[in-house]
């Protein structure tokens, strides 16, 4: 289908390559509303004023470049330091009925305001920018129905804990989730949008919430009064029928029921969103795994749990444990969500009665959720847990250590395993030893305020708006960067069949856009294309060696080399190659790299069982042919020294069949029914190279 949304964000490290398909582009100025938000590249290491000035000094080209292109191209800018991305949208943009995309795959967050918001590549973004509408696969719907209201100190980011435990990662994909029920409007607004941002685990399209009170209430405290009575006024509009909720059934394609007063705080972890256990069954859970049992670091905030509401909740769970004589026994730090965020805490003294647990307060940006994270405590590659309030917790994902478990709660959560020092416990129900001899149970929450009474602290200085005037103005890449590199179009389909083709990998198990183009140290790289692919399949694991990021070169027969240094001696020798996956290859992320990267190191095709939707969309848009074994069998007849051939590309349709041709080198061959689901404009970004292409012939 196709849709056209109402506005447009994205954050500095996607920016840089959506921004740089503009200008390729040759479009004057966006045709909607858009945003950048600078919150992905600073780097959390001893606090938030020290990390934000390396921040500016460090990265001031990329910064310059996003801040110039947003004067050029009439986008808002959000200046480092002013919140991240999706907590900045909830307190400025989003509203009940508002259609948003966003080039990060956590964009749904907005749906905490009944926004249908949806995390896109930049290529999906950049049609939208000049004009084109954003097209995406028809999705299924769920309906999640709560019942009852949660107790103690279970938390909204325990309801999606539990429905990820329950549908897994690949259970919404080409699906939209939609929070319904009496349970439903006892949630705060912001409580419905830490669910709304972690459904990005499942692989949802998005996920949202009916318009309420809470909404309205939200909407106040944020300074935008007159949309909130506009929502008050219309609220029937904004909400299903009353006959969907009587029969729920008959309107949606799956139903789930979720009762929230029997529900049981969550962790989930390691390695995986999908991996839930009640805190109950911790123990149990670490001793199977045979993962670290003490807590490393314990991690409160990021964009999905960093509201005024989670930081009262923390503030009231480090009052009572600080009369009672205990204190943190594992490093905690802190992330407020937005600097409007910080500035109200701060007002209010909850920031005070935290930092009375002797905590490190870090940036309002992403950090350690997103690999910026320099850890000093930690020998590189020693085993050890942390817990945060994050979303993702992928290997490396958050120090860039494959030997760190990660795990992820509520904030509440959080802090209870802080104050033991240890995950193999029930943090609710043990003990904790206080520093009189005595002990302290957190088995009684209190309440505490959804928002402020006095509303929030109005961030002044972070937002520039953008000229009346942009067509004079230039978009600034220092001479010589290696951090930015303007784009070359790809080149166009041959006008054949894809033959001879070599298979540079082919992955074994999960294969994120992590997998494929890790972040971390490599953010620095996300403008400049050639840069940024020489981390290309970095995380794959060789399914025919069990080594990681690295394969062999089937024409020389050298072996140990990384997949980017085969894949560009193939390319420069006129060789294409492929890429085979397994189920929900490249879940994750919505980096559109993972795409870019393995088509400029000259990928044809990707090949695999299943596709998650944003990974699939970026490598249409991108010009690398995406296909899916209709028997996924088929998989395992791929060999490492095999040749493809792609037969029925050059009368590739809606609907057509590809047979791949699977010649082993002992000169047998295997035959594999292959499926796509490109329609027929996708067939033409195919033919001429990319989407970019097209739009550019235009």
């Amino acid at each position: 289908i196709k849709l056209l949304p109402d506005r447009v964000l994205m954050q500095d490290a996607t920016a840089q390559m959506a921004i740089l398909q503009v200008m390729l582009a040759g479009r004057d100025q966006a045709a909607l509303p858009v945003t950048v938000h600078c919150d992905h590249l600073i780097r959390a290491e001893t606090g938030a004023t020290p990390d934000l000035k390396s921040a500016l000094d460090v990265n001031r080209e990329v910064y310059d470049f996003l801040a110039s292109a947003a004067q050029r191209y009439g986008f808002g800018f959000w200046r480092p330091g002013s919140g991240i991305i999706h907590q900045v949208v909830l307190e400025q943009y989003a509203f009940p009925g508002l259609l948003m995309i966003g080039t990060d795959s956590h964009t749904p967050n907005a749906g905490g305001l009944g926004t249908f918001a949806s995390g896109v590549g930049g290529a999906d973004a950049v049609d939208v920018m000049v004009g084109l509408p954003w097209e995406v696969l028809h999705p299924e719907l769920v309906g999640v129905k709560l019942t009852g209201s949660l107790q103690g100190w279970t938390a909204p980011k325990d309801v999606i804990i539990k429905l990820l435990g329950e549908l897994t990662c690949a259970g919404g994909t080409n699906r939209v989730i939609e929070y319904f029920g009496p349970g439903a409007e006892g949630l705060s607004a912001t409580g419905k949008a830490t669910i709304c941002n972690m459904g990005a685990e499942l692989g949802a399209t998005t996920s949202t919430f009916a318009a309420d009170e809470t909404m309205v209430g939200y909407l106040k405290a944020t300074g935008r009064d007159e949309l909130a009575e506009l929502v008050a006024a219309n609220m029937d509009l904004l909400r299903a029928d009353d006959g969907v909720y009587a029969d729920p059934e008959s309107v949606y394609d799956l139903v789930v029921e979720i009762d929230l007063s029997t529900l049981e705080p969550q962790v989930v972890g390691p390695h995986r969103p999908d991996r839930a256990v009640a805190v109950s069954g911790m123990a149990a859970h670490l001793e199977e795994g045979g993962w670290p049992t003490l807590c490393s670091s314990a991690l409160i905030g990021s964009c999905t749990n960093s509201s005024y509401e989670d930081m009262g909740r923390v503030a009231a769970m480090a009052d009572r444990a600080l009369a009672a004589g205990a204190t943190v026994k594992s490093p905690l730090y802190i992330t407020p969500g937005s600097e409007q965020v910080r500035a109200t805490i701060e007002r209010d003294g909850i920031l005070e009665r935290i930092q009375k647990l002797g905590v490190t307060l870090l940036a309002n940006a992403c950090g350690p959720c997103i690999g910026q994270w320099k850890r000093n405590d930690m020998e590189e590659g020693k085993d050890n847990s942390i817990i945060s309030s994050y979303n993702r917790n992928f290997p490396k994902r958050n120090d860039g250590s494959a030997a760190t478990c990660a795990f992820i709660a509520s904030p509440e959560t959080v802090l209870a395993y802080a104050l033991h020092g240890r995950l193999d416990v029930d943090p609710f129900n043990t003990p904790i030893p206080c520093a009189d001899g005595g002990t302290l149970v957190l088995n009684e929450a209190d309440t505490v305020a959804e928002i402020p009474s006095a509303g929030y602290v109005r961030d002044e200085e972070g937002y520039v708006a953008p000229p009346d005037e942009v067509s004079t103005l230039s978009v600034v890449i220092a001479e010589g960067s290696d951090r930015l590199q303007s784009l070359t179009p790809f080149p166009a389909w041959e006008g054949t069949d894809l033959t001879d083709l070599l298979v540079l990998v082919k992955v074994q198990g999960a294969c994120t856009t992590d997998h494929i183009s890790p972040a971390g140290k490599w953010l620095r790289f996300r403008g400049h294309l050639e840069n940024i692919s020489e981390n290309a399949f970095a995380g794959a694991v060789n399914a025919f060696t069990g080594e990681t990021g690295h394969g062999t070169n089937i024409v020389t027969g050298s072996t140990g080399n990384t997949y980017p240094e085969n894949a560009k001696a193939y390319r420069d020798q006129g060789i294409g190659w492929v890429a085979v996956g397994d189920t929900n290859y490249g879940e994750g992320s919505s980096r559109e790299h993972a795409a870019m990267s393995p088509r400029f190191l000259g990928a044809r095709a990707v090949i695999v069982r299943a596709f998650a939707r944003i990974h699939e969309s970026n490598l249409k848009k991108q010009g690398v042919l995406p296909l899916t074994f209709v028997n996924a069998s088929d998989y395992d007849l791929i060999r490492e020294t095999d040749r493809l051939d792609l037969l029925g590309v050059t009368d590739l349709a809606p609907g057509s069949a590809v047979e791949g041709v699977i010649k082993h080198a002992d000169g047998s061959e295997d035959r594999a029914a292959l499926a796509h689901t490109l329609n027929a404009e996708q067939v033409q970004w195919f033919k001429d190279g990319s989407a970019l292409n097209t739009l550019r012939k235009g």
